[in-house]
């Protein structure tokens, strides 16, 4: 493992966050889902970094679901703030007149969170919301996020399918990558 990983977050704590999260969604569908319905809520999955946390979330969660996956990317300088975000794989699942949960594995800017909203409310499903596992702290948000594991502050996330430049995704726990200064 790199030495340019501080962690912020252990696999048991990462697991504690989920099963938190699982609880609240329960919850907060219990009382309008019957565990029999034809139409349960339809999970969406933003890859490829929320991935992993999205396949424990529906395990943790005892509730039934319907999963789908969308992906998207963004065009500009890396150092500076994106905000033109492209729908690159589309979901399969009619989400017409359904509870969607948008998944993502962290809010920073919101640019990406903000396009996954619209997109998915142009469809037009009977509720929409947003779970993020991880959120930027002191960082004006977009998007009401609904459901969320924890606050992170600056620094560049990996682990628990995040990554920096397609690595560090398999990693237990949540950590900061310190990139070396240029």
């Amino acid at each position: 493992m790199s030495n340019r990983l501080k962690i912020i977050y252990t696999p048991e704590e990462v697991h504690s966050l989920v099963n938190k999260i699982a609880l609240a969604i329960e919850t907060d569908y219990a009382a309008q889902t019957p565990p029999a319905t034809d139409n349960p809520p339809v999970l969406i999955g933003a890859l490829k970094g929320a991935f992993v946390f999205m396949s424990d979330l529906i395990k943790a969660m005892r509730m039934d679901v319907e999963v789908d996956f969308v992906q998207t990317t963004s065009y500009g300088r890396r150092d500076q703030p994106t905000t033109e975000v492209l729908i690159t794989r589309d979901i399969t699942s009619a989400i017409h007149d359904r509870d969607v949960i948008i998944v993502e594995g962290i809010v920073d800017r919101g640019h990406t969170a903000q396009a996954l909203v619209d997109y998915l409310s142009s469809k037009g499903p009977a509720s929409l919301k947003f779970c993020s596992f991880l959120v930027r702290e002191g960082v004006e948000r977009r998007v009401q996020v609904d459901y969320s594991g924890a606050m992170v502050g600056p620094g560049f996330v990996v682990g628990y399918g995040m990554d920096f430049k397609e690595r560090f995704r398999g990693l237990g726990g949540i950590y900061v990558y310190e990139r070396e200064e240029a």
